[in-house]
């Protein structure tokens, strides 16, 4: 054909490119090739800027674009649809492989060429992100981001209130699922935060659906999102990618009924959180729901990393940083609530008051660094009995164990498990006292009870060692 590209992309003076699209006899996409560019665009092929890794760094007209990056499907589907159907598109995003933002536009061109069709892909990089560009979406989406906000921020229960606001988006992708699993690579471990089904719908889960092993899913996903800002597969043909890059996930899908799904990355601070992601929707809908999802993930990862660390910091000032159980001032603040039950709430309490034997005298002779030791081991014959939301470190070397809903037998009988943990345990004993009452609310009068029995068992254990 007779269009001079290289006219068309030298005109532009943002860095420009000339995209073909091969429409294929079903409709579908083929090949997509970059047929020329402007000084502006070959150079960032060619002498990327810092921090950016292309394929390769010569610029051949005509090639593949995955000569130059990894196959992405969002920019695949931008370009079927400018060049094919004739289309101009705007997106706003930051890729994970690139440590900027791109403010990108698609112009289609015109005429074909038989079954090849064209679009110049218009880019400008920004080093911080533009909040007047990733606003700049649809009034209605905006406004269901913003009510999502202001939902977070003023909520008393953070969880529910995220039910509530999954929902919301849901039904603004009108999908019939819509999730936001939270990763702890350090854990090695996923916790679903939200998650909301349309009434109608109904599914068959595979075995390792979302539950706690489900984390060797989860952990693969960074690699097949292959640093794009999300990975949106919304046909069989595209859900080949991810049969191709992650085989483990894509049978997972398959188990699942999933036959389309957009999945994005939540973050915060630069700090990976976990992901969102819709499923099960009608195809035409894959564009406005990446819309939706890239700015609801951009507010939502705020959300979601200003709450963790608040609870962060709340588990800090609660924890004993030596021992890792609950601190003094954790269960001043139980025992409170405890007293303060209402009526109607009436539960039984029973107190274990465990001081450990020789600690003092593995200062003295040993150094603290051993009876920093000594402790920790304490503690952990404590956890091998109760649950550590239960141990509390009171003092030096006393620990107080608070459990509710017990009888006085069921004490004597964890009194006994605590004894026999110790034995795993190099050096450690404790003398213990017990107390319990059958109203909680005298929950002060069962920790003297057990202080003052724990008083009688260590004057034995000092007594019989001579």
């Amino acid at each position: 054909m007779n269009t001079d590209f290289q006219k068309v992309a030298d005109g532009i003076a943002a860095m420009t490119c000339i995209v073909s699209v091969e429409k294929l006899p079903d409709g579908g996409c083929g090949e997509i090739r970059l047929v020329t560019g402007n000084r502006a665009y070959i150079d960032s092929i060619e002498r990327p800027m810092q921090g950016v890794v292309m394929l390769t760094k010569e610029f051949v007209p005509n090639s593949l674009y995955t000569t130059y990056m990894t196959r992405d499907l969002n920019f695949e589907d931008f370009c079927y649809r400018a060049a094919v159907q004739k289309k101009c598109l705007h997106s706003y995003a930051h890729p994970d492989r690139y440590d900027v933002w791109f403010n990108m536009s698609f112009l289609p061109l015109w005429p074909d060429d038989g079954n090849l069709c064209y679009c110049a892909y218009i880019m400008e990089i920004n080093f911080e992100p533009s909040s007047e560009r990733i606003s700049n979406i649809s009034g209605d989406i905006a406004a269901s981001v913003l009510e999502t906000a202001i939902k977070l921020r003023e909520a008393k229960d953070f969880k529910a209130a995220m039910k509530d606001v999954v929902g919301d988006i849901r039904r603004l992708c009108e999908s019939k699922y819509c999730g936001v699993l939270l990763v702890d690579n350090e854990k090695e471990t996923c916790e679903v935060l939200g998650e909301d089904y349309a009434p109608d719908f109904k599914r068959e889960l595979p075995d390792d659906f979302l539950e706690n092993d489900f984390y060797r899913v989860a952990r693969t996903w960074k690699d097949t999102i292959s640093g794009s800002n999300c990975l949106i597969a919304k046909n069989e043909r595209e859900f080949q990618v991810i049969a191709e890059r992650n085989p483990l996930w894509y049978n997972s899908l398959k188990r699942a009924g999933v036959k389309n799904i957009a999945l994005f990355p939540l973050k915060s601070r630069n700090e990976h959180l976990g992901y969102m992601w819709a499923a099960y929707f009608e195809e035409d809908r894959s564009a406005k729901i990446k819309e939706i999802l890239e700015l609801t993930t951009f507010v939502l990862g705020s959300e979601v990393g200003n709450h963790l660390m608040v609870n962060k910091l709340k588990e800090l000032s609660s924890r004993d940083l030596l021992t890792g159980v609950m601190n003094r001032n954790e269960m001043n603040n139980y025992v409170d609530s405890l007293r303060n039950l209402p009526d109607g709430q009436k539960k039984s309490v029973g107190i274990l008051f465990n001081d450990l034997n020789g600690l003092k005298k593995v200062n003295d002779t040993q150094g603290h660094e051993d009876g920093d030791r000594l402790l920790q081991n304490a503690a952990g014959a404590l956890k091998e009995v109760f649950e550590t939301r239960n141990i509390f470190r009171a003092g030096g070397d006393e620990f107080v164990v608070i459990l509710t809903d017990v009888s006085r037998e069921q004490m004597e009988e964890k009194a006994q498990a605590l004894r026999a943990a110790a034995e795993h345990y190099p050096a450690v004993s404790f003398s213990i006292g017990c107390g319990f009452e059958e109203d909680c609310r005298d929950v002060r009068r069962a920790l003297i009870q057990a202080d003052e029995r724990m008083y009688e068992a260590k004057k034995k254990y000092y007594a019989s060692r001579g």
